[in-house]
């Protein structure tokens, strides 16, 4: 493990500060952004409209990162950061921020691990001192990885193995993603979590949680020179690690549909189909993220009014489009039939609202709905100090947080003939991997 030393000569390598004002709001979010010497980067957002903070940690690790026979080790990484050390016992962490009126929490994506730490702006030197702690010298003991071993074997059975859905979800992403490890789950195969050792755990840990490989994000009512002193403190000391490992699969083109039938003890079917789209950086991805609106984001969505409401051969139908990715996702559509109803009734009913987007043009009224309602969520989340935060890190991880910047630039240029391009040129059937459940009865 990486130890403490050196002293305050860690000196800043890069100072900027920078005011984002949100487009035609009124409001402005200004970053100060600077890096340490030993490469950790650090962005600070000054907010006092509540004596409150958060404070993030995050690393560019998840299961982006990880080698087949070992998937699951950085969501098993983030259970062990809590197990303490020299200094720190274990669910030490939690304690000293709860008993100090805060909360603490943590979770794993495909591109990044994050940890989090809401608590009184006057308390914030807390988890920044405890964070540095974990970065450099986390203790990794053999039997905190039975005992937690178990911990993340039943959260998987309860977020999959027992969810029928989740499972065919988990399938059909094996299925569409041959080559890159997006098509692995975030918290690993069944099989390979048994299998994790000590020695994968620390070496995962010694390759990716150095300062070089994190971000730190805080928002909150704080003096914002005050609290890169105590970072600089805190986490300069920390030397730089070597450069990990870099992520070179990429996913080859799909050259006809792929579907996969899952058959689970269950109620209802279930189908999803899922269809290769860019990511942020692309500049499709902004109608992307229109169309999935348009088809998806409320009640009065094409998919809902359509499947549940005129037609009624669905119990729910949905759309999710995730382009916070650091590589091409996936553009994704669900639902579930109602009883009586066959799930390739209800899967040409999908398709069918996808075509009719294809041919026919959405209507400015539609389109002005949707785009309004993007930027209505984008905004108001930003009320919360902890998603303002989120946001800024999710950017930062998967690309530049500066691309925060043109989302609703981006997101307001989308135009009718935009929507109608990315449907007919990513939601194809030759681009499409659907995923079907076929309930079998019920054991007594």
């Amino acid at each position: 493990m990486r130890e403490l030393r050196g002293g305050r000569g860690s000196a800043i390598a890069l100072t900027l500060g920078l005011l984002f004002v949100l487009p035609g709001t009124g409001a402005s979010v200004e970053v100060l952004e600077r890096t340490l010497e030993n490469g950790l980067k650090v962005l600070l957002v000054e907010e006092h409209k509540a004596p409150v903070a958060t404070f993030h940690v995050w690393y560019r690790v998840g299961s982006r990162n990880e080698r087949l026979g070992a998937t699951g080790v950085s969501h098993f990484l983030e259970h062990m950061m809590f197990k303490g050390t020299p200094s720190t016992g274990p669910k030490e962490f939690t304690r000293i921020i709860q008993r100090n009126g805060g909360w603490d929490n943590a979770f794993t994506g495909h591109d990044y691990t994050g940890y989090y730490t809401n608590i009184a702006a006057d308390r914030i030197h807390l988890p920044v001192t405890l964070e540095a702690d974990r970065m450099a010298n986390l203790l990794v003991k053999e039997e905190d990885v039975r005992t937690e071993r178990d911990v993340v074997l039943e959260e998987r059975r309860l977020r999959t193995e027992d969810d029928p859905s989740s499972a065919v979800v988990e399938e059909m992403y094996a299925a569409a993603f041959k080559a890159h490890p997006y098509g692995n789950p975030i918290i690993g195969w069944m099989e390979e979590i048994h299998r994790i050792t000590r020695e994968e755990l620390l070496q995962h840990y010694r390759a990716y949680y150095a300062p070089n490989n994190a971000l730190v994000v805080a928002v909150g009512a704080f003096n914002r020179e005050a609290l890169f002193a105590r970072i600089r403190e805190a986490f300069g000391r920390i030397p730089r690690g070597p450069a990990p490992p870099a992520v070179r699969s990429v996913e080859p083109p799909q050259q006809g549909e792929r579907r996969v039938v899952v058959k689970r003890e269950a109620q209802l079917p279930f189908i999803v189909a899922g269809y290769h789209t860019p990511t942020l950086t692309h500049p499709d991805s902004f109608a992307l993220e229109v169309l999935a609106s348009v088809l998806a984001d409320g009640k009065s969505s094409r998919l809902h009014r359509s499947l549940v409401y005129e037609q009624q051969v669905a119990l729910y139908a949905g759309a999710s489009y995730a382009r916070l990715t650091a590589d091409p996702y996936l553009f994704y559509l669900y639902a579930a039939p109602l009883p009586g109803k066959g799930s390739d009734q209800v899967e040409r009913a999908v398709y069918a609202e996808v075509e009719r987007l294809q041919r026919e043009a959405v209507g400015e009224r539609e389109l002005q709905k949707a785009k309004n309602q993007l930027e209505a969520d984008f905004i108001l989340s930003q009320d919360s100090i902890f998603s303002l935060a989120r946001q800024i890190a999710t950017y930062e991880m998967v690309a530049s947080w500066r691309d925060w910047e043109r989302y609703l630039p981006g997101i307001r240029a989308v135009t009718a003939a935009d929507v109608q391009r990315v449907a007919r040129t990513y939601l194809t059937a030759d681009n499409r991997t659907v995923g079907v459940l076929v309930p079998l009865a019920m054991k007594e």
